[in-house]
């Protein structure tokens, strides 16, 4: 039997326990599960050391390091997740609806549990605990297959919280993790139709799209970035600039980053060459159109004027610097590929819109229905914007970094869908339940 399989049979005979279990032992066990990730830190980044040695000798890059690492601070943010999800309300048994029908039979309609929830996902461990928590207090049982990447981390992880589950007299089982390293496991885990109810992808592109292609389970397709933010000709140019710099550098490996700066052409030439320049100290690609190629070579012949005039400072590439922060800025010329790439690296695409009908268009066109941002004090243009954009979530004068479950009130987030069934946005407890119908007669017959 493979891995896959034998997980997915363990743990549904550990939902069918779960699911009858009360909220409150559900949140023991969760705030049970983050102490013990405190107590045993030490052990935890031990793990992640390995994980990050070898992932340094793969030359992976350092936006999946980013992903990968984990210190005290991110365990300490996973445990405060975990007991953030016992504070939140029982998602299970809530009646959704309820009335009496014409021949007196009372209806109820209740949330229940989906039962298992395959998770497969790549250098990211601190998803290890948020999965388990949103499936404990969800009522499903877990079975998760992360990354070659993270592999020693999220075994430390998986082992202390199992832990924690047995010692509050639940199954250890409602959290499994597949640790075979092989790719036939997790075309395994796609095809166990029957044994998991559900699949949720978190990762790259290719990752997410095989599991769409490939599945035989329902899968929940999650967060590609590919995010803009757009800036209208009546926007507050100091918060623009703010809100693009958040956006874009806060952090760079995270699917809410913005990868697009849209700009209407009228403004180019007041607003883009301080928000180039920031950029540029912060070492991020500019990948622009014939506009902002022109607004660069301005930038780059005023820095060399400047440089020329300060022989003290004997800059020798003064033609591509900043005099004032010595910062290269580093520009190609934007290509079709580039409007559609979620870098998730300190690049960023710029293009020059006649106004917010073309911005919309091109959002529409390149994005990935996730999450998209316009600056405006423009009323009119900002509802014309929400209306047209087609994204999961859509942000007026704010930045996209705010698309997180966490920050939505929703505790640790298991993802972030970009499809529009079942769930659409941040998602976590609700979206991991179902309904059904409790039917109740006095000895009514059909007739």
């Amino acid at each position: 039997m493979s891995e896959a399989r034998n997980a997915a049979l363990r743990a549904q005979t550990a939902a069918q326990t779960l699911a009858l279990t009360s909220v409150d032992l559900r949140n023991q066990a969760l705030c049970a599960m983050a102490q013990a990730l405190r107590e045993k830190t030490p052990a935890i980044i031990e793990a992640n050391e390995q994980d990050m040695t070898q992932a340094k000798q793969a030359n992976t890059k350092e936006s999946l390091l980013d992903r990968l690492a984990l210190d005290e601070e991110r365990i300490e943010a996973m445990a405060q997740a975990l007991e953030a999800l016992a504070a939140l309300p029982d998602p299970l048994s809530r009646v959704l609806e309820e009335r009496t029908l014409y021949n007196d039979l009372h209806l109820k309609k209740v949330s229940v549990p989906l039962g298992v929830v395959g998770m497969i996902y790549e250098a990211r461990p601190n998803v290890t605990a948020d999965a388990a928590g949103i499936c404990l207090k969800s009522g499903n049982a877990a079975v998760l297959r992360g990354g070659s990447l993270a592999l020693h981390s999220n075994v430390a992880i998986t082992n202390v919280l199992r832990g924690a589950l047995e010692e509050c007299g639940l199954p250890a089982d409602c959290l499994v993790s597949i640790e075979s390293t092989d790719r036939a496991e997790t075309d395994e885990l796609l095809s166990l139709h029957g044994l998991v109810d559900v699949l949720i992808p978190r990762g790259g592109a290719g990752l997410i799209q095989h599991c769409v292609e490939c599945a035989k389970v329902p899968v929940i397709e999650t967060g590609v970035g590919n995010c803009h933010v757009y800036i209208h000709h009546e926007a507050d140019q100091d918060m623009a600039h703010h809100i693009v710099i958040n956006a874009k550098c806060r952090r760079y490996g995270v699917c809410n980053a913005a990868e697009t700066l849209l700009v209407d052409a009228s403004i180019a030439s007041e607003f883009l060459p301080s928000v180039i320049r920031d950029l540029a100290d912060r070492d991020v690609v500019i990948h622009g159109d014939k506009m902002v190629a022109e607004l660069v070579e301005s930038l780059r012949a005023e820095q060399g004027n400047q440089a020329e005039a300060d022989s003290q400072d004997n800059q020798a590439e003064a033609g591509t610097q900043d005099a004032a922060t010595n910062t290269s800025v580093v520009f190609s010329l934007a290509t079709e590929e580039d409007w559609a790439t979620e870098y998730l690296a300190p690049e960023i695409a710029i293009k020059c819109v006649s106004g917010v009908e073309e911005a919309v268009d091109h959002i529409n066109r390149y994005g990935t229905k996730h999450s998209e941002a316009i600056v405006t004090r423009n009323r009119e243009a900002a509802d014309y914007f929400c209306r047209a954009v087609d994204a999961a979530a859509v942000y007026v004068n704010t930045s996209t970094a705010f698309t997180d479950g966490g920050e939505f009130g929703l505790g640790a987030e298991i993802g972030i869908s970009t499809q529009k069934l079942h769930v659409r946005g941040p998602f976590a407890l609700e979206a991991l339940t179902s309904y059904k119908y409790l039917v109740e007669g006095m000895g009514q017959i059909r007739g």
